[in-house]
């Protein structure tokens, strides 16, 4: 006999891939309001990736009796750039916060992903071509503040 594993129940995982604009659309409303330490952004430079561990609030999970939150994956493939604007990245204590992810394509299939962050901060990757996923890598966790996030 083995333990129940997250797979096993009724919620699955969240598993997305986005290849164009309007997929990635999904995956900004899926990762508004995350949150994640600075330190948890990783550039692999010779793979070409750059990922990020993030807490993501579940706005599928909406409407149920407990506000979750769930740790996922953020990745994006084809990187030859990373910059970064607004905050400091070697702040071992900064938390940042994710408001959307849009992409803009260059004339020759080429673009740049545009990650804007809560307080004036945003993340630009320069990419060959867009393909981004989210990947929930932990069981859901009660929300510490149990509600949902909220925008004027």
């Amino acid at each position: 006999m083995s333990d129940a594993r997250f797979e096993d129940g009724m919620d699955k995982p969240l598993r997305l891939i986005a290849f164009d604009a309007e997929d990635l659309q999904v995956l900004s409303a899926m990762t508004q309001d995350a949150v994640w330490p600075a330190a948890q952004m990783v550039r692999h430079t010779k793979e070409r990736r750059f990922a990020v561990l993030l807490n993501r609030f579940r706005w599928e999970a909406r409407g149920t009796s407990q506000a979750e939150r769930v740790q996922s994956v953020l990745s994006f493939e084809d990187v030859k750039a990373v910059q970064t604007q607004g905050f400091d990245r070697t702040d071992p204590d900064l938390i940042l916060s994710l408001l959307s992810i849009t992409f803009t394509p260059a004339t020759d299939g080429t673009g740049a992903c545009l990650l804007t962050l809560a307080g004036d901060g945003a993340i630009r990757l320069e990419v060959e071509a867009l393909e981004a996923g989210l990947r929930d890598v932990t069981r859901p966790y009660a929300s510490p503040t149990n509600r949902a996030p909220s925008h004027d």
